[in-house]
């Protein structure tokens, strides 16, 4: 059952990256150029997404365990580590030159988009590396 909500969960987020868009990676880049075609959508739906959430952990850890789990998996460090700042670093750096996030990645790779298809397999190498780094 988990693996089944999983799988609706992450259609329903798939779908609402598709319609809002943000699987054009023009469309994402065009709201980081502030000085020419600037287009403010992606912070719309940066804003809506935060609204959710918002909305969605304040009444789902009220609940004393998960509806498919046995308890919460939350974070537990508050520490801002180099792995933590490095890696969100390069995530930026690469969302601004592609245009693609994972998030918008995987909806435009159903959607037979070919860009998406280098971007994951791109994506797939680098946590490849890192997992070998690491090892």
């Amino acid at each position: 059952m988990p693996v089944l909500a999983a799988l609706l969960a992450g259609l329903i987020f798939g779908a609402g990256i598709a319609l809002s868009g943000m699987i054009n990676p023009a469309k994402v880049l065009n709201f980081f150029d502030l000085a020419g075609a600037w287009d403010p959508s992606l912070g719309l739906v940066m804003a809506g997404a935060l609204a959710v959430t918002f909305v969605g952990y304040r009444l789902v850890l009220n609940r004393r365990q998960p509806l498919l789990a046995p308890r919460f998996h939350l974070p537990t460090r508050r520490d801002l580590d180099p792995a933590l700042i490095g890696g969100s670093a390069l995530f930026g750096i690469g969302w601004g030159i592609a245009g693609f996030c994972p998030g918008g990645a995987v909806p435009a790779l159903g959607l037979g988009q070919p860009d998406a298809a280098i971007f994951v397999i791109a994506m797939g190498a680098g946590i490849a590396v890192t997992r070998w780094l690491r090892s």
